[in-house]
């Protein structure tokens, strides 16, 4: 089964050696993404709420650039360094995912890449 890179230049460049998004056999497989900018590559010095606007923000440029968006999300993963920013993350998020929620697991961390509050990461699938 091949495996095909999904990139887009209005999310932000990978930081690393990987993908923004690999898909196989159906499945969109996305990096997680920071609150980074995508035109000026700096952190967002906003508050967790912004922060996380800008991720989801981003993780829709990476899907709309497979053509998907986030009806076709299956899985999510949230990471933040501060559990008691789960709620502020957890409004923007459902603003994003509103008609069927995809599956969802929270994970508190001791820090994320340049410093940023949340980092998250989907899985779609084409229907």
């Amino acid at each position: 089964m091949a495996k095909r890179v999904h990139k887009t230049e209005k999310a932000p460049a990978p930081i690393g050696p990987y993908s923004q998004a690999i898909e196989v056999g159906g499945f969109l497989f996305c990096s997680g993404q920071i609150a980074l900018d995508p035109l000026t590559g700096q952190v967002s010095n906003g508050d967790i709420k912004e922060q996380a606007e800008l991720v989801l923000k981003n993780i829709n440029c990476v899907l709309e650039a497979a053509d998907l968006g986030f009806e076709h999300v299956v899985k999510t993963t949230i990471f933040l360094i501060d559990m008691n920013d789960f709620p502020a993350v957890n409004e923007v998020y459902g603003k994003y995912f509103q008609k069927a929620p995809p599956a969802r697991s929270t994970v508190a961390v001791a820090g994320l890449p340049r410093g940023v509050r949340v980092e998250i990461e989907v899985t779609a699938m084409r229907n």
